[in-house]
């Protein structure tokens, strides 16, 4: 997939200084919105702490021994879990949060131009009160995230002109439920695809639950994100005039929701792991959290077509040669 006619806007050379100007104005406005502080975060956990993200479910993390370690490691898939243990480590209060450059490494993943082996984020949760356990209070908290991604593209834009701000001021908010109701014989990506093209943002809430014909509207894992709390940050990419996810976050799993889902998910024996007994016996905070992509929102900002363009990664020589013949140059 390539649109016709592809020409960067901007060269190698100010591609990586425009790349670090917006990473930096972002995270600064991230962090103020959401009192934020930074801290440092493992590339890799204990495969027997039961921190590591389980994804849909079927990846499978790469793992190692090292030397004079007696548990086997497993590199991160994202730090969904360890966020929590780290505020209560930390002795972070009610309203306040942490972020951290999360780096990653999926091997099953299937690299195309915005999926690749390597996954970079902000990685970003806060400690929350159990009255703020509500759609109303997620709603709020992706309007501020929002606009920090609003105002990085209205920067950007005025230090470089040829990168016209793609975003309206507003997000709009749908429920999976309702996308399937306004779209019953669209595919899953298509109905993210058809109301990104209306509104231009939207957050899409409820993911991971089952929709009325039996299925959920995307895999969720039913340890971190309470599925009626939870959704995407979805833009539309004029260049291939799709939907784009940006962030994928929620409010996560209190003690009932975390049983009731691995319930469903039929994963109970997950309740044995230290990570899950921690949650039951309220040793871990209640938490909001999220992923911002790093690279994706470089790519969208910077109106790239290949996400190969904004990282350094490892691609099929087919690939290089096909984006080559495009006029993609990838890192």
């Amino acid at each position: 997939m390539i649109c016709n006619n592809y020409q960067s806007k901007l060269d190698v050379r100010d591609t990586q200084f425009a790349i670090k100007y917006l990473k930096d104005e972002f995270q600064k406005a991230l962090a103020r919105k959401l009192h934020l502080t930074r801290v440092s975060a493992p590339l890799f956990v204990e495969s027997s702490s039961g921190l590591n993200d389980g994804l849909s479910g079927v990846e499978k993390p790469i793992s190692f021994h090292a030397s004079g370690v007696d548990s086997n490691l497993e590199i991160v898939h994202s730090l969904a879990k360890w966020k929590r243990y780290a505020l209560a480590l930390y002795q972070f209060h009610e309203g306040e949060g942490l972020y951290t450059d999360m780096n990653a490494i999926r091997k099953d993943e299937n690299p195309d131009f915005m999926h690749s082996f390597y996954v970079d984020q902000w990685d970003w949760e806060k400690r929350i009160t159990p009255s703020q356990r509500t759609l109303g209070y997620l709603k709020r908290v992706v309007k501020n995230i929002y606009s920090c991604i609003y105002q990085t593209s209205l920067h950007l834009s005025k230090r470089y002109p040829i990168l016209e701000n793609m975003l309206p001021p507003k997000i709009v908010f749908i429920s999976t439920q309702e996308l399937e109701k306004r779209y019953p014989n669209l595919t899953r990506k298509q109905r993210e695809d058809a109301i990104c093209r209306i509104h231009k943002a939207v957050f899409l809430y409820g993911i991971g639950g089952k929709l009325s014909d039996g299925k959920p509207h995307d895999s969720r894992a039913a340890d971190y994100d309470d599925w009626s709390l939870n959704g995407d940050i979805l833009v539309y990419y004029p260049i291939y005039n799709i939907g784009f996810e940006l962030s994928s976050m929620g409010i996560r799993v209190d003690a009932d929701s975390l049983k009731s889902q691995l319930q469903e998910k039929g994963e109970l024996s997950k309740l044995e792991n230290p990570y899950c007994k921690a949650l039951l016996e309220g040793r871990l905070p209640l938490t909001i959290g999220g992923g911002i992509g790093q690279s994706r929102l470089a790519m969208y900002l910077l109106q790239k077509a290949h996400i190969g363009e904004v990282q350094v990664s490892c691609w099929s020589e087919s690939e290089r040669k096909r984006m080559e013949e495009e006029g993609v140059h990838l890192l």
